[in-house]
């Protein structure tokens, strides 16, 4: 994958070996742009569903809730695969046949869904929109390559904010559609939107035969789809089949063995499907911890609080309401992740840029400290995950900046997809691991959980989040400042290059108290450089960092490979 930076040192427009971009006088190259935000603003859409309808899911087809919550963690066990996957299928010249062939399994799995034909069914067509997630960072490399460098950034930030926009959409679209017509049809709703998108886009998107061809690893994807699954379903069942139990051990045993030899089969293939020879550098293994742990902490919380709020008074607790509400909780989520694109900053130039991850997970920690002592009210609900969305938000906007400035120019793109991938997994990891803590508290033949299980579960997972914070602070205060670094071209607060002022060659003064914001002040700063709006600009680098602030959003959008802490050209040059 290049980045804005690779594009604009690659062959010139209209040589041999360009990509062909879009004419703005026909009517493909006038649509290109706003049929990428429909297809990033249905596979959110798309991607939501399964969140808010785990208790109606459970009810409907009589399983446990523990079950139900897999109509969740398959879909983000098959994004974490499909990510890397699509991406490495994307890098050559069948770009648009990737992207139109998944978009055609997304419409299958919204049918199989939709069909009441049983609860394997619906886990079927749940894994084949988990294609989805890795869809959005597609879409922007369309935008990269086709479109020119003003429109192209622009295009891209506005995929951004769409990914988020397109989760707080689908959260009450789908528990509106759910309480009123089934949640059935809330996935006929979405094969319909699908198969728009996919029309569309057959019509309007270019083929990519400029771009080599790289050769897939097979084996990296199935050794890591297996080394997953073992771990979920380890995770997940542990409390039904019992943690001891000869079942639960020996799938447990698969999950490091798989992932043990994915290790290492990615460390020594010419053509790994994730790099993950990068994390040799220090600030971009503090950087994927810290995402990995980050999303597993995020959907842990997100999964406990839409079991919560749709538990029955009856059960002695919990408040009793719709689905339509329970999705509601987490608009201030996604609302208040896109805030953070204000808050960020703030952090940076006051405390440090190494501040800014850790003042994240402490904002999760006060959200999860509320959920354990006030839950008793749907205000507190809100509440607590407007104060997670402003921790999610500063602790993925300020990733891409550090993993930006810590590999070289050509590495940038692969390091951001690996940060993705993991925030996915960690996603995954998260869903399965509160569905087994609930579901050890579940006596049976009670459906329902105590409520010590919440408290204990809470209590998890804010030792998550204080491990995440942990991990942020071991980014290392210095950035390299040597000629192939991504941060010697970033900007600190003054818009100067970054490492002018600084004595470490990070944007900032090291020893004498005054530090700058160094690379998170240039995620916000050089968005609004980019061609958007001050405003929209900022919220859409925010939105790359925070890949999916809502529960299937997660998505992440830096894999495409566009340079959050990178200034624009014009500056670079000294213009």
């Amino acid at each position: 994958m290049t980045s804005f930076d690779d594009k604009e040192h690659a062959v010139p427009p209209g040589s041999p070996g360009a990509p062909v971009l879009a004419d703005p006088r026909t009517v493909r190259g006038r649509a290109l742009v706003p049929v990428l935000v429909f297809l990033g603003m249905v596979v959110a859409v798309v991607s939501s569903l399964g969140a808010p309808l785990v208790p109606t899911v459970a009810a409907d087809y009589g399983v446990s809730l523990g079950g139900a919550q897999w109509s969740l963690t398959i879909t983000l066990l098959a994004g974490a695969v499909a990510t890397p996957v699509l991406s490495r299928l994307s890098d050559g010249p069948h770009r648009r046949r990737v992207v139109l062939g998944a978009l055609a399994l997304i419409v299958t799995g919204c049918v199989l869904a939709a069909l009441p034909a049983g609860f394997p069914l619906l886990l079927a067509g749940r894994a084949l929109q988990g294609i989805g997630l890795g869809l959005t960072p597609l879409a922007m490399g369309v935008a990269r390559d086709h479109l020119p460098g003003p429109r192209a950034r622009s295009a891209v930030a506005t995929l951004s904010v769409t990914t988020v926009a397109g989760v707080g959409l689908g959260y009450p679209l789908t528990g509106l559609i759910a309480q009123h017509l089934g949640f059935h049809a809330a996935f006929w709703v979405a094969a319909a939107a699908g198969a728009a998108v996919l029309a569309a886009a057959a019509f309007v998107l270019p083929a990519s035969t400029h771009r080599p061809h790289r050769p897939l690893d097979a084996p990296g994807a199935a050794l890591l789809g297996l080394g997953l699954a073992a771990l979920l379903v380890a995770l997940s069942e542990g409390g039904q089949w019992g943690w001891t139990s000869a079942r639960l051990l020996a799938v447990a045993a698969v999950a490091p063995l798989a992932l043990g030899a994915w290790v290492r089969h990615e460390l020594r293939t010419e053509h790994p499907l994730v790099a993950l020879r990068l994390l040799r550098n220090r600030a971009v293994l503090a950087a994927d911890v810290t995402g990995l742990v980050a999303g597993v902490g995020m959907y842990f919380l997100m999964s406990l609080v839409i079991r919560y709020v749709q538990t029955p008074v009856s059960a002695g607790y919990g408040l009793g309401r719709s689905v339509v509400v329970a999705a509601l909780t987490l608009l201030p989520f996604s609302v208040a992740s896109v805030g953070a694109s204000r808050v960020a900053p703030l952090i940076g130039r006051r405390f440090g840029a190494r501040a800014v991850m850790p003042a994240g997970s402490l904002a999760f920690v006060v959200a999860m400290l509320v959920f354990c002592f006030a839950r008793s009210g749907l205000w507190e609900i809100f509440l607590l995950m407007g104060i997670a969305g402003l921790g999610v938000g500063c602790t993925f906007a300020a990733m891409p900046a550090f993993i930006v400035s810590a590999v070289p120019p050509g590495e940038t793109g692969s390091a951001l997809g690996v940060n993705q991938v993991l925030r996915v997994i960690g996603g995954s990891i998260g869903s399965a691991l509160s569905a087994g803590i609930l579901t050890a508290h579940t006596t049976p033949p009670a459906r329902l959980p105590a409520e010590s299980g919440y408290t204990v579960a809470t209590l998890v997972g804010i030792g998550v989040w204080v491990f995440a914070g942990l991990a942020g602070l071991l980014l290392p205060a210095r950035r390299p400042a040597g000629p192939g670094a991504a941060g010697d071209t970033s900007v600190d607060t003054a818009g100067r290059p970054a490492g002018t002022t600084g004595r470490d060659g990070d944007g900032g003064r090291d020893g004498d108290g005054g530090r700058t914001a160094g690379p998170v002040a240039a995620v916000a700063s050089s968005a609004a450089r980019n061609g958007a709006d001050d405003t929209g600009a900022a919220a859409g680098k925010v939105a790359a960092g925070a890949t999916g602030s809502g529960p299937d959003g997660g998505e992440g959008h830096c894999q495409d490979g566009s340079r959050p802490g990178r200034a624009p050209a014009d500056h670079r040059e000294g213009r």
